[in-house]
Protein backbone atom coordinates (compact mmCIF):
# COMPACT_ATOMS: atom_id res chain seq x y z
CA UNK A 1 0.00 0.00 0.00
CA UNK A 2 2.85 2.78 0.70
CA UNK A 3 4.76 1.42 -2.39
CA UNK A 4 1.46 1.97 -4.54
CA UNK A 5 0.73 5.74 -3.11
CA UNK A 6 4.25 6.91 -2.54
CA UNK A 7 2.87 7.53 1.33
CA UNK A 8 5.21 6.35 4.24
CA UNK A 9 4.06 3.04 6.23
CA UNK A 10 3.77 5.20 9.33
CA UNK A 11 1.63 8.15 7.01
CA UNK A 12 -0.43 4.75 5.96
CA UNK A 13 -1.70 3.34 9.46
CA UNK A 14 -1.68 6.80 11.32
CA UNK A 15 -4.28 7.88 8.26
CA UNK A 16 -6.52 4.04 8.95
CA UNK A 17 -6.44 4.94 12.07
CA UNK A 18 -8.31 8.32 12.19
CA UNK A 19 -10.81 6.61 9.14
CA UNK A 20 -8.95 8.49 5.88
CA UNK A 21 -9.38 4.94 4.72
CA UNK A 22 -10.90 1.69 6.58
CA UNK A 23 -8.70 -2.00 5.76
CA UNK A 24 -10.53 -4.43 4.52
CA UNK A 25 -9.72 -7.47 6.82
CA UNK A 26 -6.02 -8.59 8.08
CA UNK A 27 -3.51 -11.46 7.39
CA UNK A 28 -3.51 -14.15 9.64
CA UNK A 29 -0.18 -12.25 10.94
CA UNK A 30 -2.58 -8.83 11.87
CA UNK A 31 -1.28 -6.57 8.65
CA UNK A 32 -4.05 -4.57 7.49
CA UNK A 33 -5.41 -5.47 3.78
CA UNK A 34 -6.60 -2.79 1.37
CA UNK A 35 -8.71 -2.95 -1.84
CA UNK A 36 -8.15 -0.93 -4.94
CA UNK A 37 -10.75 1.54 -3.23
CA UNK A 38 -8.48 2.45 -0.09
CA UNK A 39 -5.73 2.73 -2.52
CA UNK A 40 -7.82 5.23 -4.13
CA UNK A 41 -9.09 7.16 -1.49
CA UNK A 42 -5.34 7.32 0.09
CA UNK A 43 -3.80 8.54 -3.75
CA UNK A 44 -6.77 11.41 -3.05
CA UNK A 45 -6.38 12.25 0.29
CA UNK A 46 -2.72 12.47 -0.68
CA UNK A 47 -3.71 15.06 -3.09
CA UNK A 48 -6.10 16.92 -0.74
CA UNK A 49 -3.40 17.05 1.54
CA UNK A 50 -0.65 18.50 -0.59
CA UNK A 51 -3.11 21.32 -1.12
CA UNK A 52 -3.31 22.17 2.26
CA UNK A 53 -6.32 20.35 3.62
CA UNK A 54 -6.65 18.76 7.16
CA UNK A 55 -7.59 15.61 7.64
CA UNK A 56 -10.35 16.42 8.96
CA UNK A 57 -11.48 18.03 6.03
CA UNK A 58 -10.40 15.12 3.70
CA UNK A 59 -12.24 12.48 5.80
CA UNK A 60 -15.31 14.73 5.27
CA UNK A 61 -14.61 15.01 1.42
CA UNK A 62 -13.70 11.23 0.94
CA UNK A 63 -16.79 9.86 3.16
CA UNK A 64 -19.56 11.90 1.40
CA UNK A 65 -20.37 11.48 -2.24
CA UNK A 66 -20.63 15.48 -2.78
CA UNK A 67 -18.48 16.13 -0.16
CA UNK A 68 -15.17 16.80 -2.39
CA UNK A 69 -16.85 20.03 -4.48
CA UNK A 70 -17.74 21.21 -0.96
CA UNK A 71 -14.80 20.97 0.98
CA UNK A 72 -12.92 22.03 -1.94
CA UNK A 73 -14.68 25.58 -2.10
CA UNK A 74 -14.35 25.94 1.61
CA UNK A 75 -10.75 25.48 1.12
CA UNK A 76 -10.61 27.80 -1.39
CA UNK A 77 -12.19 30.65 0.60
CA UNK A 78 -9.74 29.71 3.45
CA UNK A 79 -6.81 30.09 1.18
CA UNK A 80 -8.09 33.63 -0.26
CA UNK A 81 -8.23 34.57 3.43
CA UNK A 82 -4.79 33.56 4.16
CA UNK A 83 -3.39 34.75 1.02
CA UNK A 84 -5.14 38.63 1.72
CA UNK A 85 -3.00 38.47 5.09
CA UNK A 86 -0.34 37.57 3.51
CA UNK A 87 -0.54 40.10 0.80
CA UNK A 88 -1.40 42.44 3.89
CA UNK A 89 2.17 41.16 5.58
CA UNK A 90 4.03 41.88 2.25
CA UNK A 91 3.18 45.30 1.67
CA UNK A 92 3.85 46.35 5.53
CA UNK A 93 7.17 44.45 5.28
CA UNK A 94 7.72 45.90 1.79
CA UNK A 95 6.88 49.64 3.61
CA UNK A 96 9.25 48.81 6.31
CA UNK A 97 12.11 48.28 3.76
CA UNK A 98 11.59 51.68 2.16
CA UNK A 99 11.07 53.42 5.14
CA UNK A 100 9.78 53.35 8.83
CA UNK A 101 10.30 53.75 12.65
CA UNK A 102 9.43 51.28 15.43
CA UNK A 103 6.43 53.45 16.51
CA UNK A 104 5.78 53.25 12.27
CA UNK A 105 5.38 49.34 12.02
CA UNK A 106 3.37 49.15 14.93
CA UNK A 107 0.72 51.75 13.71
CA UNK A 108 0.98 49.93 10.29
CA UNK A 109 0.51 46.13 11.56
CA UNK A 110 -2.67 47.97 13.42
CA UNK A 111 -4.03 49.38 9.88
CA UNK A 112 -3.09 45.84 8.22
CA UNK A 113 -5.47 44.11 10.85
CA UNK A 114 -8.42 45.99 10.51
CA UNK A 115 -11.33 45.07 8.42
CA UNK A 116 -12.96 47.05 5.82
CA UNK A 117 -15.53 48.35 8.16
CA UNK A 118 -13.18 49.32 10.48
CA UNK A 119 -10.50 51.66 7.54
CA UNK A 120 -14.27 53.32 6.77
CA UNK A 121 -15.04 54.50 10.12
CA UNK A 122 -11.30 55.59 10.60
CA UNK A 123 -11.46 57.46 7.21
CA UNK A 124 -14.97 59.00 8.58
CA UNK A 125 -13.88 59.75 12.10
CA UNK A 126 -10.34 61.97 10.63
CA UNK A 127 -13.05 63.64 8.40
CA UNK A 128 -15.47 63.91 10.61
CA UNK A 129 -13.19 65.57 13.27
CA UNK A 130 -10.97 67.88 10.89
CA UNK A 131 -14.06 69.29 9.51
CA UNK A 132 -15.85 69.99 12.78
CA UNK A 133 -18.69 72.24 12.47
CA UNK A 134 -17.16 74.02 9.09
CA UNK A 135 -20.08 75.47 6.79
CA UNK A 136 -18.78 73.46 3.46
CA UNK A 137 -21.15 70.55 2.87
CA UNK A 138 -20.41 69.78 -0.28
CA UNK A 139 -16.78 69.77 -0.06
CA UNK A 140 -17.09 67.38 3.27
CA UNK A 141 -19.43 65.10 0.88
CA UNK A 142 -17.60 64.83 -1.44
CA UNK A 143 -14.41 63.59 1.06
CA UNK A 144 -17.15 61.14 2.51
CA UNK A 145 -17.93 59.59 -0.96
CA UNK A 146 -14.31 59.07 -1.63
CA UNK A 147 -13.43 57.60 1.23
CA UNK A 148 -16.47 55.38 1.46
CA UNK A 149 -15.85 52.72 -0.77
CA UNK A 150 -12.85 50.94 0.61
CA UNK A 151 -12.65 47.31 -1.18
CA UNK A 152 -13.71 44.33 0.12
CA UNK A 153 -11.00 42.31 -1.24
CA UNK A 154 -7.99 44.46 -1.93
CA UNK A 155 -5.58 44.04 -4.63
CA UNK A 156 -1.31 44.75 -3.38
CA UNK A 157 -1.61 48.18 -4.77
CA UNK A 158 -4.89 48.87 -2.54
CA UNK A 159 -3.21 47.20 0.20
CA UNK A 160 -0.10 49.88 -0.21
CA UNK A 161 -2.05 52.54 -0.52
CA UNK A 162 -4.64 51.79 2.35
CA UNK A 163 -1.16 51.57 4.96
CA UNK A 164 0.19 54.89 3.22
CA UNK A 165 -3.30 56.31 3.73
CA UNK A 166 -3.28 55.32 7.71
CA UNK A 167 -0.09 57.12 7.94
CA UNK A 168 -1.11 59.99 6.42
CA UNK A 169 -3.94 60.18 8.62
CA UNK A 170 -1.79 59.54 11.33
CA UNK A 171 0.82 62.00 10.52
CA UNK A 172 0.62 65.46 11.85
CA UNK A 173 0.51 67.55 8.39
CA UNK A 174 -2.86 66.05 6.98
CA UNK A 175 -5.29 67.60 9.22
CA UNK A 176 -3.87 70.86 9.36
CA UNK A 177 -3.39 71.18 5.83
CA UNK A 178 -7.32 69.71 4.93
CA UNK A 179 -8.88 72.39 7.39
CA UNK A 180 -7.22 75.28 5.78
CA UNK A 181 -8.61 73.80 1.97
CA UNK A 182 -12.14 73.55 3.96
CA UNK A 183 -12.21 76.93 5.78
CA UNK A 184 -10.67 78.82 2.36
CA UNK A 185 -13.45 76.99 1.05
CA UNK A 186 -15.98 78.36 3.68
CA UNK A 187 -14.76 81.77 3.50
CA UNK A 188 -15.28 82.04 -0.26
CA UNK A 189 -18.51 80.13 -0.60
CA UNK A 190 -17.38 77.73 -2.78
CA UNK A 191 -20.51 74.95 -3.11
CA UNK A 192 -21.59 72.28 -5.76
CA UNK A 193 -19.87 73.11 -9.19
CA UNK A 194 -21.56 71.88 -12.22
CA UNK A 195 -19.84 70.12 -14.66
CA UNK A 196 -19.36 73.10 -17.20
CA UNK A 197 -16.96 74.98 -14.16
CA UNK A 198 -15.47 71.86 -13.23
CA UNK A 199 -14.43 71.34 -16.73
CA UNK A 200 -13.14 74.66 -16.59
CA UNK A 201 -11.21 74.45 -13.47
CA UNK A 202 -9.81 71.53 -15.40
CA UNK A 203 -8.54 72.96 -18.44
CA UNK A 204 -7.19 76.11 -16.08
CA UNK A 205 -4.95 73.46 -13.78
CA UNK A 206 -3.61 71.59 -17.11
CA UNK A 207 -2.64 75.33 -19.12
CA UNK A 208 -0.82 76.23 -16.16
CA UNK A 209 0.70 73.29 -15.23
CA UNK A 210 2.01 72.35 -18.43
CA UNK A 211 3.15 76.51 -18.70
CA UNK A 212 5.45 75.67 -15.41
CA UNK A 213 6.44 72.39 -16.71
CA UNK A 214 8.01 74.24 -19.50
CA UNK A 215 9.37 76.68 -17.61
CA UNK A 216 10.98 74.05 -15.30
CA UNK A 217 12.32 71.79 -18.41
CA UNK A 218 14.19 75.03 -19.83
CA UNK A 219 15.93 75.35 -16.27
CA UNK A 220 14.14 78.75 -15.19
CA UNK A 221 14.21 79.21 -11.05
CA UNK A 222 10.76 80.01 -9.79
CA UNK A 223 12.89 82.97 -8.01
CA UNK A 224 14.07 84.37 -11.00
CA UNK A 225 13.21 87.57 -13.17
CA UNK A 226 12.37 85.46 -16.24
CA UNK A 227 9.72 83.62 -14.13
CA UNK A 228 7.82 86.62 -14.20
CA UNK A 229 6.82 86.35 -17.60
CA UNK A 230 5.50 82.81 -16.99
CA UNK A 231 3.47 84.04 -13.80
CA UNK A 232 1.93 87.20 -16.01
CA UNK A 233 1.04 85.02 -18.47
CA UNK A 234 -1.14 82.06 -16.08
CA UNK A 235 -2.28 85.28 -13.93
CA UNK A 236 -4.10 86.64 -17.78
CA UNK A 237 -5.44 82.92 -18.08
CA UNK A 238 -6.59 83.45 -14.54
CA UNK A 239 -8.56 86.79 -14.04
CA UNK A 240 -11.38 85.89 -16.35
CA UNK A 241 -11.71 82.39 -14.98
CA UNK A 242 -14.11 81.69 -12.12
CA UNK A 243 -11.37 80.54 -10.64
CA UNK A 244 -11.18 84.49 -9.70
CA UNK A 245 -12.74 84.96 -6.54
CA UNK A 246 -12.72 88.64 -6.94
CA UNK A 247 -14.54 90.06 -9.79
CA UNK A 248 -13.57 93.33 -9.26
CA UNK A 249 -9.38 92.56 -9.82
CA UNK A 250 -9.43 92.54 -13.75
CA UNK A 251 -5.87 92.98 -14.86
CA UNK A 252 -2.40 92.15 -13.57
CA UNK A 253 -0.82 93.60 -10.55
CA UNK A 254 -0.24 93.10 -6.90
CA UNK A 255 -3.57 92.19 -5.96
CA UNK A 256 -4.14 89.99 -8.30
CA UNK A 257 -1.10 88.15 -7.67
CA UNK A 258 -1.72 87.91 -3.78
CA UNK A 259 -5.19 86.33 -4.61
CA UNK A 260 -3.35 84.21 -6.94
CA UNK A 261 -0.76 82.96 -4.47
CA UNK A 262 -3.60 83.21 -1.96
CA UNK A 263 -5.66 80.19 -3.59
CA UNK A 264 -2.76 78.49 -4.67
CA UNK A 265 -1.10 77.76 -1.62
CA UNK A 266 -4.39 76.60 -0.01
CA UNK A 267 -5.00 74.27 -3.01
CA UNK A 268 -1.76 72.89 -3.46
CA UNK A 269 -0.88 71.30 -0.03
CA UNK A 270 0.90 68.22 -1.14
CA UNK A 271 -0.73 65.91 1.59
CA UNK A 272 -4.21 66.69 1.09
CA UNK A 273 -3.18 65.84 -2.95
CA UNK A 274 -1.55 62.33 -1.97
CA UNK A 275 -4.76 61.98 0.19
CA UNK A 276 -6.95 62.20 -2.67
CA UNK A 277 -4.67 60.19 -4.72
CA UNK A 278 -4.73 57.58 -1.94
CA UNK A 279 -8.33 57.54 -2.17
CA UNK A 280 -8.63 57.25 -6.00
CA UNK A 281 -6.45 53.83 -5.65
CA UNK A 282 -8.59 52.68 -2.60
CA UNK A 283 -12.08 53.20 -4.73
CA UNK A 284 -10.60 51.55 -8.05
CA UNK A 285 -10.40 55.39 -9.83
CA UNK A 286 -7.44 56.31 -12.09
CA UNK A 287 -5.56 58.57 -9.57
CA UNK A 288 -4.97 62.08 -11.01
CA UNK A 289 -0.97 63.46 -11.56
CA UNK A 290 0.23 64.72 -8.92
CA UNK A 291 0.69 69.09 -9.57
CA UNK A 292 2.80 69.60 -6.50
CA UNK A 293 5.74 70.22 -7.71
CA UNK A 294 4.38 72.69 -10.63
CA UNK A 295 2.32 74.45 -7.93
CA UNK A 296 5.19 74.82 -5.42
CA UNK A 297 7.20 76.42 -8.28
CA UNK A 298 4.31 78.99 -8.93
CA UNK A 299 4.03 79.74 -5.71
CA UNK A 300 7.56 80.34 -5.37
CA UNK A 301 7.30 82.08 -8.48
CA UNK A 302 4.43 84.81 -7.19
CA UNK A 303 6.25 85.75 -3.97
CA UNK A 304 9.23 86.44 -5.79
CA UNK A 305 7.65 88.39 -8.69
CA UNK A 306 4.86 89.76 -5.95
CA UNK A 307 4.11 92.45 -8.76
CA UNK A 308 4.88 92.93 -12.51
CA UNK A 309 8.62 93.64 -12.68
CA UNK A 310 9.07 93.60 -9.62
CA UNK A 311 12.31 91.52 -9.36
CA UNK A 312 13.68 93.07 -12.13
CA UNK A 313 13.19 96.43 -10.30
CA UNK A 314 14.34 95.05 -6.91
CA UNK A 315 17.66 94.12 -9.38
CA UNK A 316 17.93 96.88 -11.38
CA UNK A 317 18.53 99.52 -8.34
CA UNK A 318 20.92 96.29 -7.39
CA UNK A 319 22.90 96.63 -10.38
CA UNK A 320 23.35 100.39 -10.28
CA UNK A 321 26.17 99.73 -7.75
CA UNK A 322 29.02 99.61 -10.55
CA UNK A 323 32.32 98.49 -7.81
CA UNK A 324 33.81 95.85 -7.96
CA UNK A 325 34.84 94.08 -4.59
CA UNK A 326 36.40 91.08 -5.97
CA UNK A 327 40.29 90.90 -5.11
CA UNK A 328 42.08 91.49 -8.75
CA UNK A 329 38.87 92.46 -10.32
CA UNK A 330 35.56 90.10 -11.06
CA UNK A 331 37.40 88.62 -13.88
CA UNK A 332 40.60 87.38 -11.92
CA UNK A 333 38.80 86.19 -8.89
CA UNK A 334 36.28 84.07 -11.15
CA UNK A 335 38.97 82.84 -13.30
CA UNK A 336 40.47 81.70 -9.72
CA UNK A 337 37.67 80.29 -8.11
CA UNK A 338 37.33 78.27 -11.84
CA UNK A 339 40.87 76.71 -11.69
CA UNK A 340 40.18 75.95 -7.80
CA UNK A 341 36.99 73.94 -8.54
CA UNK A 342 38.90 72.13 -11.59
CA UNK A 343 40.97 70.85 -9.26
CA UNK A 344 38.39 68.82 -7.29
CA UNK A 345 36.58 68.16 -10.01
CA UNK A 346 39.68 65.90 -11.49
CA UNK A 347 40.60 64.62 -8.36
CA UNK A 348 36.67 63.01 -8.41
CA UNK A 349 36.79 59.81 -9.15
CA UNK A 350 33.64 58.06 -11.02
CA UNK A 351 32.83 55.35 -8.06
CA UNK A 352 32.22 58.76 -6.03
CA UNK A 353 29.36 59.89 -8.34
CA UNK A 354 26.73 58.12 -5.71
CA UNK A 355 27.31 59.83 -2.58
CA UNK A 356 25.24 62.44 -1.25
CA UNK A 357 26.38 66.02 -1.73
CA UNK A 358 24.89 68.92 0.73
CA UNK A 359 22.21 69.75 -2.35
CA UNK A 360 19.52 67.75 -0.91
CA UNK A 361 18.53 65.01 -3.12
CA UNK A 362 21.70 65.81 -4.92
CA UNK A 363 24.79 62.92 -5.60
CA UNK A 364 28.10 63.93 -6.54
CA UNK A 365 27.17 63.27 -10.29
CA UNK A 366 24.05 65.18 -10.12
CA UNK A 367 26.75 67.80 -8.77
CA UNK A 368 28.89 67.91 -11.43
CA UNK A 369 26.91 67.67 -14.29
CA UNK A 370 24.98 71.05 -12.91
CA UNK A 371 28.59 72.88 -12.58
CA UNK A 372 29.03 71.66 -16.22
CA UNK A 373 25.70 73.31 -17.50
CA UNK A 374 26.09 76.42 -15.30
CA UNK A 375 29.37 77.17 -17.54
CA UNK A 376 27.37 76.46 -20.53
CA UNK A 377 24.73 78.30 -20.27
CA UNK A 378 26.68 81.63 -18.49
CA UNK A 379 29.55 81.08 -20.50
CA UNK A 380 26.29 80.84 -23.47
CA UNK A 381 24.24 84.38 -22.62
CA UNK A 382 28.04 85.78 -22.80
CA UNK A 383 28.51 84.83 -26.17
CA UNK A 384 25.20 85.00 -27.77
CA UNK A 385 24.89 81.71 -28.22
CA UNK A 386 22.81 79.76 -24.97
CA UNK A 387 22.15 76.09 -25.08
CA UNK A 388 19.16 74.32 -26.52
CA UNK A 389 19.52 71.48 -24.70
CA UNK A 390 17.68 71.64 -21.41
CA UNK A 391 19.35 71.78 -17.77
CA UNK A 392 18.20 67.99 -17.35
CA UNK A 393 20.00 66.73 -20.05
CA UNK A 394 22.92 64.99 -19.64
CA UNK A 395 26.25 67.42 -20.08
CA UNK A 396 28.96 65.07 -18.18
CA UNK A 397 29.03 62.09 -21.14
CA UNK A 398 31.24 59.64 -20.42
CA UNK A 399 34.22 61.84 -19.25
CA UNK A 400 33.37 64.06 -16.53
CA UNK A 401 36.60 65.83 -16.25
CA UNK A 402 36.93 67.17 -20.49
CA UNK A 403 33.36 67.61 -19.75
CA UNK A 404 33.85 70.21 -16.72
CA UNK A 405 37.05 71.77 -18.73
CA UNK A 406 35.34 72.19 -22.43
CA UNK A 407 32.07 74.24 -20.97
CA UNK A 408 34.93 76.00 -18.23
CA UNK A 409 37.15 77.39 -21.07
CA UNK A 410 33.95 78.02 -23.07
CA UNK A 411 32.74 80.30 -20.36
CA UNK A 412 36.43 81.65 -19.65
CA UNK A 413 36.71 82.39 -23.46
CA UNK A 414 33.79 84.48 -23.68
CA UNK A 415 34.09 86.40 -20.47
CA UNK A 416 37.20 87.90 -21.99
CA UNK A 417 35.46 89.36 -24.82
CA UNK A 418 36.68 93.04 -25.42
CA UNK A 419 33.89 95.22 -23.95
CA UNK A 420 31.76 92.06 -22.38
CA UNK A 421 31.89 93.66 -18.72
CA UNK A 422 30.42 96.65 -19.47
CA UNK A 423 28.00 95.26 -22.25
CA UNK A 424 24.43 95.00 -20.78
CA UNK A 425 22.05 92.03 -20.16
CA UNK A 426 18.90 92.81 -19.65
CA UNK A 427 19.53 95.11 -16.61
CA UNK A 428 22.53 93.55 -15.57
CA UNK A 429 25.90 94.66 -16.97
CA UNK A 430 28.33 91.84 -17.57
CA UNK A 431 30.39 91.93 -14.89
CA UNK A 432 26.87 90.59 -12.79
CA UNK A 433 26.63 87.76 -15.68
CA UNK A 434 30.48 86.38 -14.60
CA UNK A 435 29.99 87.38 -11.19
CA UNK A 436 26.72 85.03 -10.98
CA UNK A 437 28.83 82.26 -12.44
CA UNK A 438 31.68 82.76 -9.90
CA UNK A 439 29.30 82.73 -6.45
CA UNK A 440 27.61 79.59 -8.01
CA UNK A 441 31.00 77.53 -9.21
CA UNK A 442 32.22 78.84 -5.38
CA UNK A 443 29.48 77.61 -3.70
CA UNK A 444 28.98 74.30 -5.46
CA UNK A 445 32.63 73.88 -5.18
CA UNK A 446 32.11 74.10 -1.40
CA UNK A 447 29.41 71.42 -1.79
CA UNK A 448 32.01 69.20 -4.22
CA UNK A 449 34.58 69.39 -1.61
CA UNK A 450 32.57 68.64 0.99
CA UNK A 451 30.91 65.53 -0.10
CA UNK A 452 34.16 64.13 -1.05
CA UNK A 453 35.26 65.01 2.27
CA UNK A 454 38.25 67.68 1.46
CA UNK A 455 39.07 71.00 2.68
CA UNK A 456 36.15 73.05 1.79
CA UNK A 457 37.60 76.90 2.55
CA UNK A 458 38.47 78.01 -0.92
CA UNK A 459 39.94 80.65 -1.58
CA UNK A 460 39.13 82.37 1.52
CA UNK A 461 39.85 86.09 0.17
CA UNK A 462 37.33 85.74 -2.74
CA UNK A 463 34.88 83.78 -0.12
CA UNK A 464 35.19 87.10 1.62
CA UNK A 465 34.49 89.25 -0.91
CA UNK A 466 31.41 86.76 -1.84
CA UNK A 467 29.73 86.45 1.67
CA UNK A 468 28.25 90.42 1.32
CA UNK A 469 26.98 89.85 -2.10
CA UNK A 470 25.31 86.75 -1.63
CA UNK A 471 23.31 88.51 0.80
CA UNK A 472 22.71 91.27 -0.80
CA UNK A 473 21.23 89.46 -3.96
CA UNK A 474 19.54 86.74 -2.77
CA UNK A 475 18.92 87.85 0.78
CA UNK A 476 15.32 88.75 -0.12
CA UNK A 477 14.39 85.32 -2.29
CA UNK A 478 11.48 83.41 -0.70
CA UNK A 479 12.88 79.92 0.84
CA UNK A 480 10.02 77.62 -0.23
CA UNK A 481 10.08 74.06 -1.52
CA UNK A 482 9.95 75.23 -5.24
CA UNK A 483 12.89 77.97 -4.76
CA UNK A 484 16.64 77.72 -5.61
CA UNK A 485 17.46 78.04 -1.77
CA UNK A 486 16.66 76.12 1.33
CA UNK A 487 16.09 78.34 4.74
CA UNK A 488 19.36 79.50 5.57
CA UNK A 489 21.10 77.56 8.27
CA UNK A 490 23.37 78.44 11.23
CA UNK A 491 26.56 78.66 11.09
CA UNK A 492 29.66 79.97 13.95
CA UNK A 493 30.63 83.53 13.25
CA UNK A 494 34.07 82.66 13.57
CA UNK A 495 33.22 80.05 10.80
CA UNK A 496 35.18 80.66 7.08
CA UNK A 497 33.48 82.96 5.53
CA UNK A 498 32.69 80.55 2.52
CA UNK A 499 30.87 77.95 5.16
CA UNK A 500 28.71 80.82 6.49
CA UNK A 501 27.83 81.24 2.66
CA UNK A 502 27.14 77.92 2.13
CA UNK A 503 24.78 78.29 5.50
CA UNK A 504 23.15 81.32 4.25
CA UNK A 505 22.29 79.57 0.98
CA UNK A 506 20.67 76.71 2.63
CA UNK A 507 23.40 74.35 3.83
CA UNK A 508 23.45 72.13 6.64
CA UNK A 509 27.45 73.04 7.90
CA UNK A 510 29.30 69.61 9.08
CA UNK A 511 30.54 70.21 12.42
Amino acid sequence: MARQTGLPVKVVRHWSDVGVVAPVGRTAGGYRRYDTAGVARLHLARTLRDLGLGLGEIRAALDREDGLTEVAAAHVEALEAQIRRLRTHQAVLRTVTRRTTHEGLALMTRHARMSPDERRKLVHDFLTDTLGDLDVPHFREGLLAAGSDLPEDPTDEQVEAWLELGELVADGELRPAMRRIAEYAARHGQGAQDSAVAEEMRALTDAWTARVRTAMQAGTAADSPAADQVVADIVAAWLPSRANTAPAVTSDGAEARKLLTEQLTTAAEPAVERFWQLLCVLGGCPAPAGIAEEGQWLATALRANPGPGARNTRLEALYTDDTDPWPGGVLDAFTRVQDTVAEIVRATAPDQFGLPTPCTDWTVRDLLDHMVWENLIWGGLAQGTPPTDGHTENHLGDNHIAAFETAASQARDAFRQPGMLDRSFGPAPGRRVVEQLLVELLVHGWDLATALGRDCDLEPDIARAALPVVREIYGDLPRTAGGSFAPAQSAPEHAPALDRAAAFLGRRIPH
